[in-house]
């Protein structure tokens, strides 16, 4: 696996590459925003790189948890929630519900990828790599959600004439969604108690549920943000919509480098804090073991 590392580092920074010249050349200007909606492909895909990170640590965080005696039951509960919802989506009532522009098969396709990324992150991780995982992803998904964060209000202030709007759910959710990862990173760093881990897989799955509500606060409530032209029922230039996707594509590999070396770095840490406990544990029993004939004698 090592030496796909370098390997994977150069096509990343080939893609990201060529993202910036699709971004800044290849990509045509927007009629209405001009130049500035540039900034697009790198606001959009950070946001989607964020909130897959957060994903993967909401899952981690529930096998976590889950792990001793509800493992299984958990695990065919999520199964239950995918199969259920996929059913569901496509029942007339259910489809009245749905707003409009939002095409029933995509919500039915979120629907059955709950139990494959759920199965999928329970066969690759396992026990103590769970929470090294579910720490990993939050770390990296902070730093995208800090890019999301700091680009959009760049690109509102020409746009809507403001850096912030203070009423607009979509902002204010994303605002909290980062305040809580970056709480559970504080507990996590400070804390030195036995329930850490609980407690910070506890926040995590907390904070996860803020993510959809921030995806879906454009469609139930009136924001700044414009509707969504991806899916939608909008449009959107081919060649943006290319570019666009080359920028998640970039975005996603540049995450995953930074995910694999955290979490190589991770590994060697506990393993590191574990050889050390052990050291004092053997030293403390030899201790113990050489004072008792001392203390014999003394009697």
């Amino acid at each position: 696996m090592k030496r796909l590392f370098p390997i994977l580092s150069i096509i990343t920074a080939v893609l990201l590459a060529y993202a910036l010249r699709q971004a800044l050349v290849v990509a045509p200007t927007d009629a209405l925003q001009g130049d500035v909606y540039r900034i697009i492909y790198y606001h959009v895909p950070s946001a989607w790189t964020a909130f897959l990170l957060f994903s993967i640590n909401f899952v981690a965080s529930i096998q976590y948890l889950a792990r001793a005696k509800a493992e299984k039951l958990v695990k065919w509960i999520v199964i239950a929630i995918g199969v259920a919802g996929v059913i569901a989506t496509f029942l007339p009532p259910v489809q009245q519900q749905i707003p409009a522009g939002m095409r029933p098969s995509a919500v039915a396709t979120t629907f059955l990828m709950i139990p494959a990324f759920y199965l999928l992150i329970g066969w690759l991780f396992r026990g103590e790599k769970l929470d090294i995982l579910a720490v990993t992803s939050a770390e990296v998904g902070v730093v995208f959600c800090t890019i999301v964060l700091v680009t959009g209000p760049i690109w509102a202030r020409p746009v809507w004439g403001i850096w912030w709007a203070p009423g607009d759910i979509r902002l204010t959710l994303t605002l909290v969604l980062w305040l809580i990862y970056v709480s559970y990173l504080v507990l996590r760093r400070f804390s030195n108690s036995a329930q850490t881990q609980i407690l910070a897989a506890a926040l995590a799955v907390f904070g996860a549920l803020d993510v959809p509500l921030v995806y879906l606060s454009i469609w139930f409530f009136r924001t700044q943000h414009p509707q969504p032209v991806i899916g939608g029922g909008g449009s959107m230039d081919p060649r943006m919509w290319h570019t666009l996707l080359i920028s998640w594509l970039a975005f996603l590999c540049f995450g995953f480098l930074i995910c694999w070396s955290r979490f190589r770095l991770e590994t060697l840490h506990r393993e590191v804090e574990h050889a050390h406990a052990m050291e004092s544990l053997i030293g403390a029993e030899a201790s113990a073991k050489a004072s008792m004939p001392l203390s014999r004698s003394a009697k």
